[in-house]
């Protein structure tokens, strides 16, 4: 159902099921899924490519123009997958040619009020972006992560899966896999143990990637040390390969151990 107060383009491409409040605006190349809910004074921009039984609240701008002063103007799109919720006022920007050329939001998200998301940025699924998150252009975040509110994420940072960003937090470094970043500055403070035994993680599996951190981040070996460490004795499983690469392939270079 389009309401009679909505402007939306006679070529957008609209699902079946799909509601659009009164005042949103919807452009040309615009392709927006089944059983989707459109709230009233929502903007919806050329390039916008929205799943199924999406949920977008008032004020929200999808794809907008990216905010970077080498952008040509050149076709890009920003997508959102399924079954994803972005609420209040949330700005998320489309892709440039100088990356991949798409701004990527993974199903099953949550984006709360006023979080901005600028553009290259990739999205993994079920991730939790808190409200007033702010991330520059390229960041990565990993599937199951959650940011808190009012974080801000330096550009081409990543952070990997089922991680924790505590609020307002500054985000300069690479925050690996399964743990909690907290304090300022941003620093490892133990593993994510809640959010992994609420994916079903074992405690035997919690303790196994303790000991990983354990170290990388405590045993006072420099990075290169604690990695030839983490190599030679703890066993090869699937969480301790994907520590390994996010670490090996971090170009920012992986956040701060403990402060004491």
């Amino acid at each position: 159902m389009i309401h009679k107060l909505a402007d939306v383009h006679s070529n957008a491409s609209i699902g079946s099921d799909t509601t659009i409040e009164a005042f949103t605006s919807i452009a040309e190349d615009v392709i927006i899924g089944n059983n989707c809910w459109i709230g009233p004074n929502t903007t919806i921009l050329n390039g916008a490519r929205i799943g199924n039984n999406c949920r977008i609240y008032p004020g929200a701008v999808i794809s907008g123009e990216p905010q970077d002063l080498k952008f040509e103007g050149e076709h890009s799109t920003a997508t959102i997958g399924n079954n994803t919720t972005i609420r209040e006022c949330v700005t998320i920007n489309r892709g440039t040619k100088l990356d991949r050329g798409d701004t990527k939001v993974g199903e099953g998200c949550t984006i709360m009020a006023y979080t901005h998301i600028a553009h290259d940025c990739i999205i993994d699924k079920h991730v939790i972006l808190a409200n007033g998150v702010q991330m520059a252009g390229h960041v990565q975040i990993g599937e199951y992560a959650f940011v808190g509110g009012t974080a801000a994420i330096h550009q081409f940072v990543k952070i990997g899966r089922h991680a924790m960003v505590s609020g307002g937090s500054l985000v300069r470094k690479d925050v690996p896999p399964f743990v909690t970043a907290a304090r300022d500055p941003l620093s490892y403070s133990g593993i994510n143990s809640v959010g992994l035994r609420r994916r079903g993680y074992s405690i035997e599996k919690i303790r196994e990637i303790q000991d990983i951190y354990r170290i990388f981040y405590v045993s006072g070996l420099n990075n290169q040390q604690a990695m030839d460490k983490i190599k030679f004795e703890a066993g090869p499983t699937e969480e301790r390969d994907l520590i390994i690469r996010f670490i090996e392939n971090s170009s920012r270079g992986m956040m701060k151990g403990p402060i004491n």
